[in-house]
């Protein structure tokens, strides 16, 4: 019932803040992803500029170097500079290198006026023609360029985690070191400088790469804690929703029980009158009839099916208009103990053994005593009657945080499943005779001394009825 109630409800509780809270983590993912690769970008542009920078001072400390350590003394001496003489060759390449050393420098190149390199530390590519390009060209106009040559996989590349990073500079190289920009000598050729900034540019990498790793794991926590708050929240709205519906119901049948009783209360009491009549008439036409037909057991069935009658009428008056009890202090267990010698005889005719497990110096309680030995009567009765011969009823009482623990155990075959979900519904009974108002009555009585009662299955088989009681507190 509850599920198709839960089910009418339609969309379950939290699912568009559950949606929200999930687009948005999603949302904030995505926009970090995009700043930090934004950063990045930044962050490599400026090493770039740097990189440029750097590289401009590399190529005007190798420029004065050459004008001053090669060209000069070369031209002195020789008169011609012709770096295919090994001789100029070996001291270009020792300035070259003795300028450039420890400045992570891979290659220079230096091309003459016509495009055609003269010095290389390849060696291969001396003499090669037409080889500068663009860049060149640029350079012979005076303006120094640079670009990033990246190497590495597919997936490295796409992903901008290259294995090598160099920066290629173009720059020019003249005739002397320029004071000022209007004071430039001639430009007598081009210096290619390749440098490897592999290790700078992997310091951006893995700081980008930190960036998103730590936003996957802020993300990924987040995700968690507010996920853990959602289904918390849900479950919390679920528990009360199904708790309100579970009182909407219960108030329902509250209701439906009321009228069904105020209804029975009319109607029983308007059968007892007449009831009461038909009996007496009875008992006075049997006084009659003994002395004209003395075998006659007319009356007699009329005396015992209005008793019987009466009884259901009694059981539906005491359902419908509960007794409100009569409290006094009283000890729970000499009301049991007139139980069990009431039900003595019909336990020793059946063989069935009573046990007694009763505490000492238990408190006593506030109760009708009258009302409770009716409860524990019925409850007795109803345990007698589900076992076979040579079976047992344990009756055990304890204390337990102020209150009476009451536990009525039998070792009959227990109770199915199914009639155990209905056990407390009114008028639903498994025997061929009775309201089904037994138990609800027991209920109403033991909750009218602020008690409860459950009752379970037991292993290995048999069943248990337990009642609480609030003890009265010692001083």
């Amino acid at each position: 019932m509850l599920q198709k109630i839960k089910n009418l409800q339609g969309v379950k509780p939290f699912r568009l803040v559950k949606f929200f809270t999930f687009s948005s983590l999603v949302i904030m993912f995505m926009a970090t992803i995009v700043i930090s690769a934004l950063n990045a970008h930044w962050v490599r542009n400026i090493l770039l500029e740097k990189s440029e920078e750097y590289a401009s001072l590399l190529v005007e400390n190798l420029n004065h170097q050459v004008i001053s350590r090669f060209m000069l003394p070369v031209l002195l001496k020789y008169g011609k500079i012709r770096l295919r003489e090994k001789e100029q060759f070996l001291l270009m390449d020792k300035v070259v290198r003795s300028t450039m050393h420890s400045f992570n420098v891979d290659m220079v190149t230096i091309y003459d006026e016509k495009n055609i390199i003269s010095y290389s530390f390849d060696k291969s590519k001396i003499g090669q023609k037409n080889a500068g390009g663009v860049h060149y060209q640029k350079a012979m106009k005076k303006q120094a360029t640079s670009r990033l040559l990246q190497q590495g996989s597919f997936l490295e590349l796409l992903f901008w985690f290259p294995q090598k990073t160099k920066i290629i500079t173009f720059a020019p190289l003249r005739a002397e070191k320029p004071l000022s920009p209007t004071l430039a000598g001639p430009v007598l050729g081009v210096v290619e400088i390749v440098r490897d900034v592999s290790d700078d540019y992997k310091k951006v990498f893995k700081l980008q790469g930190l960036i998103i790793g730590s936003c996957f794991i802020v993300m990924g926590i987040l995700f968690i804690v507010l996920r853990f708050v959602v289904k918390h929240g849900e479950k919390i709205i679920e528990k009360r929703a199904e708790e309100r519906l579970r009182l909407e119901e219960k108030l329902s049948q509250a209701e439906h029980l009321s009228a069904i009783g105020e209804m029975t209360a009319g109607v029983s009491h308007e059968i007892r009158n007449p009831l009461g009549i038909i009996k007496s008439s009875a008992q006075l036409l049997k006084k009659k009839m003994a002395k004209l037909d003395a075998k006659s057991s007319i009356p007699d069935i009329i005396v015992e099916e209005s008793t019987r009658l009466d009884n259901i009428i009694t059981d539906f008056l005491d359902f419908a208009k509960p007794k409100i009890p009569d409290l006094h202090p009283c000890r729970v267990e000499e009301i049991i103990e007139k139980n069990i010698a009431y039900i003595t005889p019909q336990i020793e005719d059946n063989n069935i053994n009573i046990i007694k497990k009763i505490s000492n110096n238990l408190p006593e309680i506030m109760a009708d005593s009258a009302m409770l030995y009716q409860a524990f009567l019925n409850i007795l009765i109803n345990a007698f009657q589900s076992l076979k011969t040579d079976g047992s009823i344990t009756v055990q009482i304890d204390c337990d945080s102020n209150n009476i623990v009451v536990n009525f155990i039998d070792n009959g075959e227990g109770i199915r499943q199914e009639v155990l979900k209905k056990i407390w519904t009114p008028f639903f009974t498994t025997k061929d005779t009775g309201t089904g108002l037994g138990l609800g009555i027991v209920k109403n009585m033991i909750e009218a001394h602020n008690g409860t009662i459950t009752i379970t299955n037991i292993k290995p088989k048999g069943a248990n009825v337990e009642i609480t009681l609030p003890a009265l507190e010692t001083n």
